[in-house]
C-alpha cells in the first residue's frame, strides 16, 4: 500500500511539474513547435537515467522512494502521449516535415539524455 500511495503522490507532483515546466517553455518559445513537450521529455529522460543509477546502484533507496520518483514523478512528468498527439496534429496540419523533426529529435535527444543521466550518476 505504501508503494501505491508513493506512486499516486509522485504522479500528482510530476503532473504539476510538467504543467509548470511546459507552460514556462511555451511562454518563452511560442507554440509553433512543441518545445514544451520536448523540454520535459528530455529533462525527464535525463533525470530517469540519473535516478535509476543513483537509486539502484549508489544507494539502497527503498521501493517506495523508487516508486515515488521513477514511476510517480517522472512517469507523469514525461509526456510521451502528449508528444504523440502533438506529432499527429503536425501531420494533420500539413506539416509532415515538422512532425518528422519532432519524432527524430525527441527520440534521439531523449535517449541521449537518459544515457547522459546514467553516465553522470556513475561518475559520482
Amino acid at each position: 500500500m505504501n508503494q501505491v500511495l508513493a506512486i499516486a503522490g509522485g504522479g500528482a507532483l510530476g503532473a504539476l511539474l510538467r504543467y509548470w515546466a511546459s507552460t514556462g517553455v511555451y511562454a518563452l518559445t511560442g507554440r509553433a513547435f512543441p518545445y514544451g513537450t520536448l523540454f520535459v521529455n528530455v529533462l525527464g529522460s535525463l533525470l530517469i537515467g540519473f535516478l535509476y543509477v543513483w537509486l539502484l546502484e549508489r544507494m539502497s533507496g527503498g521501493v517506495a522512494l523508487r516508486a515515488f520518483l521513477l514511476i510517480g514523478v517522472l512517469g507523469s512528468f514525461t509526456t510521451f502521449s502528449t508528444f504523440s498527439l502533438e506529432t499527429l496534429n503536425l501531420i494533420e496540419a500539413g506539416q509532415p516535415g515538422r512532425a518528422a523533426m519532432n519524432m527524430l529529435v525527441s527520440v534521439v535527444i531523449c535517449v541521449a539524455a537518459a544515457a547522459l543521466g546514467v553516465q553522470l550518476a556513475r561518475q559520482l
